[in-house]
């Protein structure tokens, strides 16, 4: 299946959408391109980037001379890929590198950090899975069915356990080890609790403290949820001053222009994306692939 077929939901949304626009007529007049502004934020862009896009594309038909909205919507795709803000190299080839993954309950952290393992022990790294979500017994269980499934080593303690002590025990195993990824679980916590962010935020700092390596915080978040994933991912950066997110689900939303106005906002890379249930589904972003699936050569479609 192609990448454009399994974003289908979110392309075709976009594309009812886009066709309002062009069926107002050619004109490049200011109706237009407010028709074109709500027509982003309606698909889960949001406002600040779809006032970027806007501006930008404004700019290049008065410079180009673009005769009509046809010409415009030819360059929607490499104008919004161009928002997106990139890491200059992949942080899950680092090595070593350890990875503490955030987010809400529901979002798929737990299993995010099965299947980065798999990926890990497939490509022939020594990962470690860490369980620092010591409230929720499922979470430990999943972990261990991940670890056994790809024969990499899951330290936990008992339920309840303070979660910086068991990140503090992985990073010391993983040195003991000789672990060149380790990857830690983390509890769902709101981003509206004020204590459970702080309880957090600790377990941050314990981490980065005892590490040895760099430490990276990955927010994991739900594309379903669309809008509220931006404001998650505002709430998260501001308290852990994130290094990137995951974004799941993206096969299931009609919403997935929320990751335009996460990576454009926040200045966050975009790490992997999760569309479909396989291993194989949780793949590494490009803003060029995902913006051409997603908002090229729509006009086909029509």
């Amino acid at each position: 299946m192609s990448f454009r077929d399994q974003i289908a939901r979110s392309r075709s949304a976009l594309t009812e959408r886009m066709n309002l626009v062009l069926n107002r007529g050619p004109n490049l007049d200011e109706g237009f391109w407010e028709d074109l502004e709500e027509a982003l934020i309606l698909s889960d862009l949001g406002a600040e980037a779809a006032d970027k896009i806007v501006s930008d594309l404004r700019d290049r038909a008065k410079r180009q001379a673009l005769p009509d909205a046809d010409a415009v919507l030819d360059l929607l795709a490499e104008t919004i890929a161009a928002q997106f803000s990139t890491a200059e190299t992949d942080p899950f080839d680092e090595s070593p590198v350890c990875f503490l993954f955030v987010g809400i309950n529901g979002a798929g952290k737990t299993t995010t950090v099965g299947k980065l393992a798999k990926q890990a022990v497939d490509a022939g790294r020594h990962p470690l899975i860490g369980s620092a979500d010591t409230f929720r017994a499922a979470a430990i269980e999943q972990l261990e069915v991940w670890g056994q499934r790809s024969g990499v080593e899951v330290v936990e303690r008992e339920r309840g356990a303070d979660p910086a002590s068991v990140c503090y025990d992985v990073i010391e195993r993983g040195e003991q080890a000789g672990s060149d990824l380790l990857l830690i679980d983390t509890s769902g916590r709101l981003h509206t609790s004020e204590d459970l962010m702080r309880e957090l935020e600790k377990v941050v700092n314990v981490t980065r403290k005892r590490a040895q390596m760099p430490v990276k915080v990955v927010l994991v978040v739900d594309s379903t949820s669309g809008q509220n994933a931006l404001q998650q991912a505002r709430e998260f950066d501001k308290v852990l001053n994130l290094d990137g997110v995951i974004m799941t689900k993206l096969d299931g939303t009609a919403k997935g222009g929320i990751a335009v106005a996460i990576s454009s906002e926040l200045e966050l890379p975009i790490l992997r994306i999760g569309v479909g249930e396989g291993i194989e589904d949780l793949r590494p972003f490009d803003p060029n692939e995902y913006a051409e699936a997603l908002f090229g050569e729509m006009r086909e479609e029509s």
